[in-house]
């Protein structure tokens, strides 16, 4: 006739479980991030399927209407109108690309904001961490060690969302916590510091003194995830633009210096783009330098006004393999397509990982979660 007595609550937990749910949510906070990182430099690019919406112009469109502007001019070279159309089609060619990389730049600073910001909150959950390892070991032969358990292990969850992890089991139901390739963060009672300082305009963090970048963009978590897409995804694409780049500029201002223009310049017309120095950077600073429409030798050099040879010769780059072996059309397509690509492989790695993220929650659920109907119902049958 006493009723009900509690005895105290059993901590019931799989660690093996526990671990591969970490490393799961840490693989998939990584892509998810990177995702959305690559979703936003897609944009900046209209796919090859032509649909519209980009924000850096049609590249694709701009290289074959600045061909195009030198096959019409070849049937009327005198023309000054058809002039002015080569000189405009090369500023909407310019204006893209550099648009586009000065875009693909904002990006990658954006990125680094958002890396710089995951660096305290790191640090607060390690912090976080190491307390409940000292409390958990001093209340390890009491029944509340089990609600510090879990407090710990929901911190531990939160910060392999942020940073990829391993965990070490200690002694008294301790925790040593470290990045995956094997810094610490947490040993025992004690946490240490990730962090952050630039270097070479770009910000790189440091367990200590020694620099752990290249080891986080590889370990997961949201910083894995926005570092990968920072310092490998997005240098790619500014990459091509800047091949792509060079390779038009250079090979047309070489043609144009070759030939005759409307005052009779041989082999000193000048350039219609700036000239690139070097491949790097080649996007962002494309633009076009002529402003004198006669100064476009649409002549062969040594030739008349009324002829178009040479005008010929760089409209016909446009077929020619000038951009690390392909044609400046073929290059864009394939570079667009690669990057789309990339784009399906991560998104499918994301998919997976967060079905198989849902998967061993519903497995952790079962075995460790209390459902409180079902232990009323139990008391009211122990009761009667």
């Amino acid at each position: 006739g006493a009723g009900v007595t509690q005895t105290g609550a059993t901590s019931v937990r799989d660690n093996v479980l526990e671990k591969r749910l970490i490393q799961q949510q840490q693989l998939a906070s990584s892509s998810g991030a990177r995702l959305t990182a690559l979703n936003t430099v897609q944009a900046l690019f209209k796919p090859v399927s032509g649909s519209d919406g980009s924000t850096a112009g049609d590249i694709g469109t701009d290289l074959t209407d600045f061909f195009s502007s030198f096959s019409s001019l070849e049937g009327n070279p005198g023309s000054n109108a058809l002039r002015q159309q080569v000189l405009a089609a090369a500023a909407t060619l310019a204006g893209d690309a550099s648009n586009a990389a000065a875009s693909l730049n904002v990006q990658s600073a954006a990125l680094d904001q958002d890396a710089s910001v995951v660096t305290s909150q790191v640090n607060a959950l390690a912090s976080a961490i190491a307390q409940l390892n000292h409390q958990i070991e001093a209340a390890s032969t009491t029944p509340g060690a089990g609600t510090l358990e879990d407090l710990r292990q929901q911190d531990i969850s939160q910060l392999s969302q942020l940073i990829g992890i391993n965990q070490i089991s200690t002694d008294g139901a301790g925790l040593s916590i470290t990045t995956t390739a094997g810094q610490l963060l947490v040993s025992k009672g004690s946490s240490f510091e990730l962090t952050s300082g630039t270097v070479s305009g770009s910000t790189h963090f440091f367990v200590g003194t020694t620099d752990v970048t290249s080891q986080l963009a590889d370990g997961g978590g949201q910083l894995g995830g926005y570092l990968t897409a920072r310092d490998k995804d997005i240098p790619n694409v500014l990459g091509s633009l800047d091949q792509l780049a060079y390779s038009v500029s250079s090979k047309v201002n070489a043609l144009n210096n070759a030939g005759s223009d409307l005052g009779g310049d041989n082999a000193n017309a000048g350039n219609i783009f700036s000239q690139p120095a070097q491949v790097p950077g080649s996007a962002a600073e494309m633009s076009v330098e002529m402003t004198d429409p006669n100064h476009i030798a649409a002549a062969g050099s040594g030739q008349g006004a009324g002829d178009s040879s040479n005008a010929l010769a760089i409209a016909n780059l446009a077929n020619r393999q000038i951009v690390n072996g392909q044609k400046p059309t073929d290059f864009f397509s394939n570079f667009v397509t690669s990057l789309g690509a990339t784009i399906s492989r991560v998104e499918a790695d994301n998919t997976a990982q967060n079905a198989s993220v849902t998967q061993l929650q519903s497995q952790d659920s079962a075995l460790s979660t209390v459902n409180l109907n079902d232990e009323a119902a139990f008391m009211q049958q122990f009761e009667r």
